[in-house]
């Protein structure tokens, strides 16, 4: 990359590396639109073994951090520029750059004043970039995640954190849909609304998009605290209502949620949104005693399932996996991610189903396939195929 413009934004990042004034470099604007990488951020950081350069690497589901030497930082940003990104952004104490290689070739370079300067910490346990900003943010308040400074509190820090993986988990889906002002997003088990006000956050204040969204919780006192912090929020298409999975009614829904629904209440969930047609299910199970309970192994896998905690991750696997199946039968892309639990177990996994308009799935070879499954593991019905009648395979 010789090119005068390229040199001098090198020459500048060099300079605030030595003189340690180094606040944040950031590379956006995708090469290939179909990379998984979004977004590269590179901080300065203070280790045992000296000053070096901490590398975020933010892709769709996940991110890899990583630190380097200054001179081997600096290279990588070069070789990020020339196959990865279009745009650099270079933050200082007082000034900020911005580093532009247009379609053509040429790169354009902009020097500004940093009107706002961030305070310059080294330290190795920074905070990560949210999608959920904590500023004035009222839900996060009510809900005791942050403090009357807006800070996050804690004991909270871990909560916070998983709102943010939840939003993130979802973000690549929510991107492909096209939401429009009669969308209607149902959260079925809301409880006491840490996702539910999360989401609806995001999609109202980053994607600028207007919705309605409804959560359907059981316990009344936490319907009518949740309500009271909408509108304390300023939440207007957001609303709480009493009632259950299967017994709840509800106009339409758009997009069904359902996190830690217990056991076959998973099932419930996933049937409402096939019934409904939602174009996207999204669902953390927890509990997998049906499946559990129903296995009759009398073959070599019996040395597999006659341990109780192996029978029961055995159940688990099997329970899920013939979930998303059954989603794919009834004309889902169906995606399960590793998902970090706000509360019951430590980590979940994450059911995410995307309706496919026009789809023809093979449905018979795949309930074929869910048969031999069940046979395998001498298990006669998933309770969803029960919801849904699925009649027995042969």
């Amino acid at each position: 990359m010789a090119n005068t413009q390229t040199e001098i934004f090198f020459d500048k990042l060099q300079s605030y590396i030595n003189n340690k004034e180094l606040i944040k470099l950031t590379l956006t604007g995708k090469r290939d639109k179909f990379s998984d990488l979004k977004k590269l951020i590179i901080t300065a950081v203070e280790l045992k073994k000296g000053y070096c350069l901490n590398f975020v690497y933010r892709h769709n589901t996940r991110d890899i951090t990583k630190n380097f030497e200054i001179a081997e930082g600096i290279d990588l940003v070069a070789k990020a520029l020339e196959t990865d990104f279009i745009n650099a952004e270079l933050l200082s104490k007082t000034t900020q750059v911005n580093l532009m290689i247009l379609p053509n070739g040429k790169v354009k370079l902009k020097t500004t004043e940093n009107n706002s300067p961030a305070s310059l910490t080294f330290t190795h346990d920074k905070i990560k970039e949210r999608l959920i900003n904590t500023l004035e943010n009222i839900y996060l308040r009510e809900l005791g995640i942050t403090n009357v400074n807006w800070e996050v509190r804690r004991e909270m820090s871990d909560k916070y954190k998983q709102i943010n993986q939840y939003i993130e988990l979802l973000v690549p889906t929510l991107n492909e849909l096209e939401l429009t002002d009669d969308y209607h997003i149902v959260d079925m088990g809301s409880g006491k609304g840490y996702l539910t006000f999360a989401l609806y956050d995001y999609i109202s204040n980053n994607l600028r998009q207007n919705i309605r969204m409804t959560g359907v919780e059981f316990r009344e006192d936490l319907v009518w605290t949740c309500n009271s912090i909408a509108r304390q929020a300023g939440f207007d298409g957001l609303n709480f209502v009493k009632g259950t999975i299967e017994k709840t009614e509800l106009d339409k829904i758009d997009i069904l949620i359902a996190l830690h629904a217990c056991d076959t209440a998973t099932d419930d969930a996933i049937y409402r949104g096939i019934s409904s047609e939602a174009e996207l299910i999204v669902c953390a199970p927890c509990c997998h005693k049906q499946i559990r309970k129903a296995m009759n192994v009398d073959n070599e896998l019996i040395n597999i399932t006659r341990f109780g905690i192996l029978k029961e991750r055995q159940a688990e696997i099997i329970t899920d996996s013939i979930r998303a199946m059954i989603l794919e039968a009834y004309g889902y892309k169906t995606n399960v991610f590793e998902f970090i639990s706000l509360e019951h177990t430590p980590k979940n996994v994450m059911i995410v189903g995307r309706k496919i308009q026009n789809s023809s799935p093979d449905k018979q070879t795949i309930l074929n396939s869910i048969a031999a499954i069940k046979k395998l593991y001498g298990i006669e019905k998933h309770y969803l195929e029960t919801l849904l009648n699925i009649k027995k395979n042969k």
